[in-house]
């Protein structure tokens, strides 16, 4: 194991993702252990496989802010912009252990295979509305965004239906999110949006136990293992993650394999004549260019060895996605490239590993492997309206989110 970063030369996350590939190519070069900063916070990033799957089943590295030695004492505060991402209310976003199981239960309970199977005809159906609303935007070879027109509407749909949210209430709930990750987001304002997210969905968890309908919502309320019902705030807490790991990850797989496919016209044929199946691009898309490019934070409940580098008690740690799946041990060393066949790429980590593994993951693949050929079918000449190179990712430090895709849908 190669050593780390030492503390004076920190790799600084660049809040504003000006230059994410080559940001990448540094936390990889550090080592699988490496010292970060986080808009003035120190903390250390874990960047290869092994690593990651090892540190992510150890006891010792927790959710729970309360271990966090820079919080205790008061170094960080509510001011911090990320701390929204890491004090998020009780869930099983937040906690760990027994609790956590507990918590987790009752979601993958909501969350079965027959649930989401039920939900492929509403997610073919709610696709084929946003194509037709892409064709009217991009009508006459007029430029339109592929992202807030269909890769931004669709998940938040989805897991709206999932969850029994209005309509109505999609672009205000899209307009909250997006300015809740946003870096560019003055943090009063931000502090102001989690409360309004708050009483929305308490609001949401108050209606639901009152009158149940055939929902996550509802199920989550409902749940029922013989063991201790969730409480109104813990409801509360796993749907306010739910719903922004559930649509966040799945604008940036849905886009970012589009971005891919575009710019790899030869591999793409192998895709549109068969011979790769779409699954095999999405798991591709999720190694080289996951949604989420920094996962917000555990801490050491006590030193932890790695190597030659102790992770102190109370230091936070970061899984920094994007620089694990380009790790040249699993993936070889044309790791940096996008190979639809190959055969590490359901090895990647971008959904988590172990306990903690993202429980919206099949959803996000059911989503993604229904509009990416629906989109292709509907517009087989689609393409870029501009150079890949003045695309530009959103100044959001943990997802991989692009600020927009103007594309051509063609003949």
């Amino acid at each position: 194991m190669s050593s780390p970063c030492p503390h004076n030369t920190a790799i600084a996350i660049d809040p504003l993702v000006g230059d994410l590939a080559g940001e990448t190519a540094r936390l990889r070069d550090a080592g699988p252990v490496a010292r970060i900063e986080l808009l003035g916070v120190p903390a250390w990033t874990i960047t290869e496989t092994a690593l990651a799957r090892q540190l992510l089943v150890d006891t010792r590295l927790v959710k729970d802010i309360d271990t966090w030695s820079l919080w205790r004492s008061g170094a960080v505060t509510r001011q911090w912009p990320l701390i929204g991402m890491i004090d998020a209310g009780r869930s099983m976003f937040t906690v760990d252990g027994a609790e956590h199981r507990r918590l987790r239960i009752k979601t993958t309970q909501a969350l079965t295979p027959r649930r989401l199977e039920d939900l492929r005809p509403v997610i073919e159906r709610l696709t084929a509305e946003l194509l037709d609303d892409l064709a009217a935007a991009g009508a006459d070879g007029a430029v339109v965004d592929l992202k807030s027109v269909f890769a931004y509407a669709l998940p938040m749909r989805v897991i709206s239906e999932l969850m029994g949210v209005a309509r109505s209430d999609h672009a205000m709930l899209l307009d909250w999110y997006k300015k809740f990750f946003s870096m560019l987001t003055p943090q009063d304002e931000r502090l102001e949006i989690i409360e309004k997210m708050h009483v929305y969905f308490t609001d949401l968890v108050a209606r639901k136990t009152a009158e149940p309908t055939d929902d996550l919502t509802s199920a989550l309320i409902l749940a029922d293992d013989g063991g201790e019902p969730l409480t109104a705030e813990e409801v509360v807490g796993n749907l306010k993650a739910l719903v922004a790991a559930g649509h966040e990850t799945t604008i940036g797989l849905i886009l970012n394999a589009v971005r891919a496919l575009l710019n790899r016209p030869e591999q793409f044929d192998r895709v549109r004549s068969g011979e790769i199946d779409w699954k095999q691009a999405v798991e591709e898309t999720l190694r080289w260019d996951p949604p989420v490019t920094h996962l917000l934070m555990r801490f050491a409940a006590e030193d932890i060895a790695v190597g030659d580098t102790v992770i102190e008690k109370g230091e936070g740690v970061v899984m920094s996605y994007r620089t694990i799946g380009r790790d040249t041990a699993v993936h070889g060393a044309n790791a940096d490239s996008f190979v639809l066949d190959r055969s590490t790429a359901n090895r990647h980590l971008a959904f988590g590993f172990g306990p903690h593994v993202c429980p919206g993951a099949a959803l996000s693949r059911l989503e993604a492997g229904i509009a990416l050929p629906a989109l292709f079918a509907r517009f087989p000449n689609l393409r870029l309206a501009v150079p890949d190179s003045e695309i530009r990712n959103l100044p959001v430090l943990t997802q991989n989110d692009l600020a927009g895709f103007p594309v051509l849908l063609g003949d």
